[in-house]
């Protein structure tokens, strides 16, 4: 396996980072990662998710969003045909996170300070580092990169957001950017969808 790049990740959440900004870090096989979050206007996008009622096997992965996004592509989704054309600023790795990628951008930048839904588990999540848990009314609060939050020029939209992971052949994951509750849509719906990259710090 390669070695990581020796780079000094942002103390920051929210910072201008490889492309995009900085959104924390999480496990991936074994590996750390840093995870970036494209930049509002060139890494956003309306589409439905894949074809209704197809089993995507490649791309069941809570954890890996990029092995999820190339078998979707594989499969057929324009979604995922058009994260993996994405070319910001030179870098072309971009992809659709997965679930607990998702989750981390919710938890990152929640874009207001309305309390959270905190349904069944919404929240928990063994991939970020630290380990995300489920969350309270108050926790996650408003996110402190003003440029995330509500009104700001890289704020999440008040609207569901696509996970690239699956939920059934039918539906996927998805992620709420005002109370943050998770749940799924049938594949179907026109959903927004965020990019993401990552940059490997050790394995």
């Amino acid at each position: 396996m390669n070695a990581p790049m020796q780079q000094t990740i942002p103390a920051e959440i929210g910072t201008p980072f490889e492309g995009g900004f900085y959104a924390g870090r999480f496990n991936c096989d074994g590996a750390a990662y840093a995870l970036i979050v494209s930049p509002k206007t060139q890494g956003e996008t309306s589409m439905t998710w894949g074809e209704y009622g197809q089993d995507i096997p490649g791309a069941r992965s809570y954890f890996n969003g990029l092995a999820n996004t190339q078998a979707m592509a594989e499969a057929g989704s324009d979604l995922a045909k058009w994260a993996l054309d994405l070319n910001i600023s030179g870098h072309t790795d971009w992809y659709i996170p997965s679930r607990d990628e998702l989750e981390m951008l919710y938890r990152a930048f929640k874009p207001t300070a309305e309390e959270n839904d905190c349904s069944f588990r919404d929240g928990d999540n063994a991939s970020s580092i630290p380990a995300g848990y489920p969350y309270t009314a108050e926790e996650p609060s408003q996110t402190a990169a003003s440029a995330f939050r509500d009104g700001g020029a890289e704020a999440f939209a008040d609207a569901w957001h696509w996970a690239s992971t699956p939920y059934s052949p039918n539906t996927a994951w998805t992620q709420g950017f005002v109370g943050g509750y998770q749940g799924r849509y049938h594949k179907y719906y026109e959903l927004r969808a965020r990019a993401v990259r990552r940059i490997l710090i050790s394995n």
